[in-house]
């Protein structure tokens, strides 16, 4: 093969001027990740990443300037932190050693993990070889001679030379080019399958490799086509064809935050959250084991705190005391704006509203029906019925105003029903208020029980917006809840399915094991809410109905339902990506 020509301009996408070398070295271990990291600007830390960045941090410590290729014969040169960029390639790499004497200079490139062993002895990694070749051609392009390059891998403190050869040399060409190829075309490449690497990279809850894999097989086997985008019409739902590793967590170690009593100021220390009353300390809480704050009503928030909670990707949500959500504040943690252009093209496609509406409804109210059959006392068979046969009209509404006509007919037989899943043995016992449910009322709420539904709704969709800003939609356009000022549509959208299993459930719970009793509740008006206490308890319940483990029917693994969220609004991303051709909706069994 001869020499690969200059690198032309990317067209379509505002790309940057130089491709990184430690982003040629992600392209070559995977091309999704480096299309995640680089294109769409996406990028998650776990252990290895985080140690691999302190590690640098030292290296990086203390940068020594490069003599000029006419100066360096006869000098011995040890510089730090060395970056250099080719203009004929558009790359650049940020050297970590540049050693050498007599005028031949060597890139030394530190590696967290330990070399590749082999019959021959230690040798680097196909990724590491490709980002030295790299740091080769930018030494060599600015007038320097360089025979080969050294990896020194930090976990066995080794080091492993390649020799800058012309076989190395087109090797990291080609993969330049084809990166810049894949970053120009803007088209996300399929996941890798069953791959050992998947285990290991930071990015795998974002990437859901063996999921996407899943479900793009079984509409390859049923030749599915893509319906949601060139108007076919819906087809069923197939097994899954293939085994689905379980690569992410079932449980996310961070903790939401809720801060509940009116007056409290928080300010920080360092990287921790301090809760004051007046002046008195009430409560520290390091940021680093929090996944968000929410603030109900007069809690005051300093303006450092919210600086540095957006800097960790930490959402604040405001909440008006009686538990209205107001709104959110996050940091810029999506990129990915042609993910949002692609959401707001498609809002404006009827069919593709009606087709996902379809299945969220439907989703729903199936949904509903499982929960009663689970908790009612003695379920009716024609309530049941109903509802089934709510369900499957869903799926062939013809409108959005006749699917809005089915799920209000869904919603009358399961709220009709919802007292019987009631099993309190309070009579009133002298408290106030009492768990008797005659139907859904809000705005305001008149009953006990319709306040902590309105609650739970109010908590359900704050959720859901984190999950959706966490993946880079705009909550805020929705497909069956048509766009309206100040509401989260999108998250409304993919919270229906949840209602039931999540809210409904919470609720329950809170009632019948006496978590939340008649003594929580005071009279507002014409309306119903819950005491500061009340509201406590209520969290505590929600929170535990959100850590619950749950097996998700076509994955066949178990996850929280928090996590169970942010699993289903990536999924959503891969219909608007085109890598699966009809969103899974999440109907427990």
């Amino acid at each position: 093969m001869g020499a690969l020509p200059v690198i032309a301009e990317p067209k379509g996408r505002d790309l940057p001027d130089y491709l990184p070398a430690r982003m040629v070295n992600e392209f070559v271990y995977c091309p999704r990740l480096f299309f995640y990291e680089w294109v769409e600007g996406v990028f998650r830390e776990s252990v290895d990443t985080v140690e691999g960045r302190i590690q640098h941090q030292r290296v990086d410590a203390k940068p020594t300037e490069l003599p000029k290729p006419e100066e360096a014969a006869g000098e011995e040169i040890h510089s730090r932190s060395v970056t250099l960029a080719s203009e004929r390639l558009r790359v650049i790499a940020k050297i970590d050693l540049v050693e050498g004497a007599d005028g031949i200079v060597s890139p030394v490139d530190y590696k967290h993990g330990r070399p590749r062993e082999t019959q021959d002895g230690l040798e680097l990694w196909p990724t590491d070889r490709v980002q030295l070749g790299i740091q080769g051609i930018v030494l060599r392009e600015a007038g320097y001679r360089c025979d080969e390059g050294i990896a020194y891998y930090a976990k066995t403190r080794q080091r492993a030379r390649v020799p800058f050869d012309g076989a190395l040399t087109q090797e990291t060409e080609r993969a330049i080019a084809d990166a810049w190829a894949l970053a120009r075309a803007g088209q996300i490449p399929p996941p890798l399958v069953d791959s050992p690497k998947c285990p290991g990279c930071s990015l795998v809850g974002i990437c859901l490799p063996d999921e996407t894999n899943s479900l793009t097989a079984t509409e390859v086997q049923g030749a599915i086509q893509l319906s949601l985008f060139d108007g076919g019409g819906e087809t069923p739902r197939k097994p899954v064809a293939r085994e689905v590793r379980q690569l992410i967590t079932p449980r996310d170690d961070l903790k939401p935050l809720y801060l509940n009593s009116q007056g409290f100021r928080v300010g920080k220390s360092g990287e921790v959250l301090q809760v004051k009353d007046r002046e008195q300390l009430r409560q520290e809480v390091r940021i680093g084991e929090i996944c968000q704050v929410n603030l109900m009503g007069n809690v005051q928030l300093s303006t450092q705190a919210v600086q540095t909670l957006c800097e960790a990707d930490v959402p604040i949500c405001y909440f008006s005391q009686g538990g209205w959500f107001y709104g959110i504040t996050t940091g810029i943690n999506s990129k990915n704006v042609f993910l949002r252009r692609t959401q707001f093209r498609l809002a404006d496609q009827e069919r593709f509203a009606l087709l996902l509406a379809r299945r969220l409804v439907a989703g729903k109210i199936r949904n509903q029906r499982t929960l009663l059959q689970r908790n009612h006392l003695e379920p009716k068979a024609g309530s049941l019925a109903g509802l089934r046969q709510m369900a499957e009209q869903s799926e062939s509404a013809r409108s959005l105003e006749e699917l809005l006509g089915l799920e209000g007919n869904a919603a009358r037989i399961y709220f009709g029903d919802f007292a019987g899943m009631i099993k309190t043995d309070d009579d009133g016992g002298g408290e106030r208020f009492v768990f008797d449910f005659a139907g859904r009322n809000r705005r305001p709420p008149r009953d006990a029980v319709n306040a902590l539904l309105s609650l739970a709704y109010s908590v359900l969709a704050k959720d859901m917006t984190i999950a959706c800003y966490a993946v880079g939609f705009d909550p805020y356009m929705g497909y069956y809840h048509q766009a309206r000022f100040g509401r989260p549509a999108l998250a409304l959208d993919l919270m229906e399915p949840f209602r039931p299993l999540v809210a409904d459930s919470a609720v329950l719970s809170a009632i019948n094991t006496r978590m939340v009793t008649g003594r929580d509740f005071v009279q507002a008006g014409p309306g119903v809410a819950l005491t500061q206490n009340g509201r406590k308890a209520f969290f505590r319940a929600y929170e535990l109905r959100m850590d619950t483990l749950v097996t998700h029917p076509l994955f066949e693994y178990r996850v929280s339902y928090r996590r169970l969220l942010e699993v289903q609004a990536r999924l959503l991303a891969r219909v608007f990506d085109g890598e699966i051709g009809e969103y899974p909706v999440f109907v427990t069994r």
